[in-house]
């Protein structure tokens, strides 16, 4: 029979032979990054190869990264393709704590251990591989999952037929989960990512699947020339780059580059998003194109060579014996250890497949329609874990078991873990409250809470700022499914309104009108000799419109400016004079013939009589 050549595990493999959630036994060290450790390793349940990727612990204390991992190692498994690395299992292990992920298991090193022993590629060989890597990422692009981390520690080089590599990507989806979480990272594994960061993941951390794009873009810059685009001391320097500079044509460093791949390197790395391809599809049907114009003797050399694993051939030796004599009786013997055998080796297979299959397993209960309470009875009493996700649901009650995994009389391994889903109730996202916030923000809000905002519907008010928020319909405070959609309300500004002109109309009669129309009315005061008091002179505005709630100024009438005659009699002259000049008069002195002009003995007009201010008061002086 042929063995693998087993791999020795040295004091520097912290995993040596330990076995992670009682399944899956750590043969080798692989790898170790800034997310987690990589081991080649055994299922000891299915006895296939696989790899294992274990978070680091520091990661493993922080409960939202936990749970952020694991749904993203949940949404990486829909990606399924011969360009991908399948996602077989992924837990944490209730011994260490550490969450882990069960990956197929690559025979082959990453394409950044190809660069560092082998160089650049030729443009062919360079095609080929980011060929494969587009098709991977086209197939996640489709199931709306970003990778968010296209780098060539994440491309492996498998193996194949024929001495050619099986091109595969991997770690789909677990860079979110790693950038949810706040746990530093190391400095060299920052550079490494950074390197490929697109502009928009540096500015705003923000990424989509142009992001992937621009990655790749980077990649197969990497493959022609044999470096990144732009290196740099620290992650800073490297990441100003990808803001402030265009990535230049891979022939402005390497000779002999085709001008359609050097376009086509240009465009998916350009700066602003809207100018790559749209996704890893389209992004592969112009590299297609590409291809289709290099000479076809060229993409012979496409594939990368890799050694294959030493593998011992182990074959019995047969050790030829002559018996003494050539009687029946040895040979009776020798088939009845024949039949002995077998009866031992059956009985072996049958207790094995009653061990595998009866011993170590049982069934699942059914959990679906109970309650959370009864659920864990339940696994409990059947020697179960459970392992419980809330879920929210329009139909099913709170507290109450939507599905379970494996479902319903499924075979677990004993002392194995069932998923349980239990309803939070509905889904209700609650309508913040926008007034007085400019459009932008309240969109924003909106959006940050699951909700869409409707074409904006302009409204008067001469309570909020022109292009500010009135009120939202369903209003504040509102609770509403995820997705549904909130009309917005925006202010023109106070309604304009036609100002009459009020000349002639008592104030009282004037203020009554303004009011009504929805303007606020101030007054002024004025002596008029023609027009009566009480009316209006006049009104500003006095024509076209006026914002509704702005104020009208009326000017009206107090009559004419008249005053009494104070009364100067027996005064001397002077005082008399300065008296009425006081008073707003002019004076006029008449003195009595052969008088001695001391005294003030009368006035016209008479002391009390209200008259015209400046007019003249006469005195008249003995």
């Amino acid at each position: 029979m042929v063995m693998e050549t087993p791999v020795g595990l040295g004091p520097a493999d912290p995993g040596a032979g330990r076995l992670v959630d009682g399944r899956y036994r750590l043969d080798r060290l692989i790898a170790d990054g800034g997310m987690g450790t990589v081991y080649q390793a055994t299922d000891t349940r299915l006895d296939r190869t696989v790899a294992v990727k274990e978070i680091h612990r520091n990661l493993a204390a922080d409960p939202a990264f936990v749970q952020r991992f694991e749904r993203e190692a949940k949404a990486a498994a829909r990606v399924v393709g011969p360009e991908v690395v399948a996602v077989y299992d992924t837990g944490v292990d209730p011994v260490s704590g550490l969450a882990y992920l069960v990956m197929e298991y690559v025979d082959g090193p990453n394409l950044r251990q190809r660069l560092l022993t082998e160089g650049r590629l030729s443009p062919a060989a360079a095609v080929a591989v980011v060929e494969k890597v587009l098709r991977a990422l086209a197939l996640a692009h489709d199931a709306d999952l970003i990778h968010r981390d296209i780098k060539p520690e994440n491309v492996l080089c498998g193996h194949g037929d024929r001495g050619n590599d099986r091109i595969k990507v991997t770690d789909f989806g677990l860079a979110r989960a790693a950038a949810s979480t706040s746990a530093t990272q190391t400095t060299t594994h920052l550079i490494g990512s950074v390197a490929y960061l697109s502009p928009e993941q540096v500015e705003t951390g923000t990424a989509d699947k142009r992001s992937d794009v621009y990655a790749a873009g980077v990649l197969l810059w990497e493959l022609l020339t044999g470096t990144p685009p732009y290196a740099g001391e620290t992650a800073y320097s490297v990441a100003h780059k990808h803001v402030s500079e265009d990535v230049p044509a891979p022939s402005t460093v390497v000779d002999g580059i085709p001008p359609e791949l050097d376009a086509l390197v240009v465009e998916a790395t350009r700066r602003e998003p809207s100018q790559r391809p749209a996704d890893g599809g389209a992004f592969l049907a112009k590299l297609l194109k590409v291809k289709a114009s290099l000479p076809a003797d060229a993409l012979a050399t496409a594939a990368l060579s890799a050694p294959q694993v030493a593998r011992t051939l182990v074959v019995p030796r047969v050790v030829e014996r002559t018996p003494a004599t050539p009687a029946a009786p040895p040979k009776s013997r020798r088939g009845l250890y024949a039949v002995v055998l077998l009866l031992v080796l059956a009985l072996l297979a049958l207790f094995g497949g009653y061990y595998l299959g009866s011993m170590r397993y049982t069934r699942a209960p059914s959990l679906v329609g109970a309650s959370a309470e009864t659920a864990a009875v339940r696994l409990k009493a059947a020697g179960l874990k459970e392992k419980r996700e809330d879920t929210f649901s329009e139909t099913v009650a709170v507290g109450t078991v939507i599905d379970q995994d494996p479902k319903a009389g499924a075979r677990v391994r004993k002392n194995g873990t069932v998923t349980v889903d239990v309803s939070k109730g509905p889904d209700r996202r609650t309508v913040p409250s926008l007034t007085g916030q400019d459009v932008g923000s309240a969109v924003t809000a909106l959006q940050n809470r699951g909700l869409k905002a409707a074409t904006q519907t302009p409204e008067y008010s001469t309570a909020v700022a022109s292009g500010k928020v009135i009120r939202t319909d369903p209003p504040a405070g509102a609770k509403l499914k995820p997705g549904t959609t909130v009309k917005v309300f925006v202010s023109k500004g106070p309604e304009p309104i036609a100002v009459p002109d009020l000349t002639g109309k008592t104030q009282q009669d004037a203020t009554s009108i303004l009011t009504g129309l929805g303007f606020k009315v101030a007054a002024t005061s004025v002596f008029s000799d023609t027009v009566p008091q009480g009316t209006v002179i006049s009104n500003s505005p006095n024509s076209g419109t006026a914002p509704k709630g702005s104020t009208v100024t009326l000017t009206v009438s107090k009559g004419p400016d008249v005053v009494p005659v104070p009364d100067v009699t027996n005064k001397k002259p002077d005082e008399a004079t300065k008296i009425l000049k006081a008073a707003g008069f002019k004076v006029d002195r008449q003195d009595a013939p052969f008088g001695p002009g001391h005294r003030v003995y009368a006035t016209d007009p008479g002391p009390g009589t209200k008259v015209k201010r400046g007019s003249t008061v006469t005195i008249y002086v003995f």
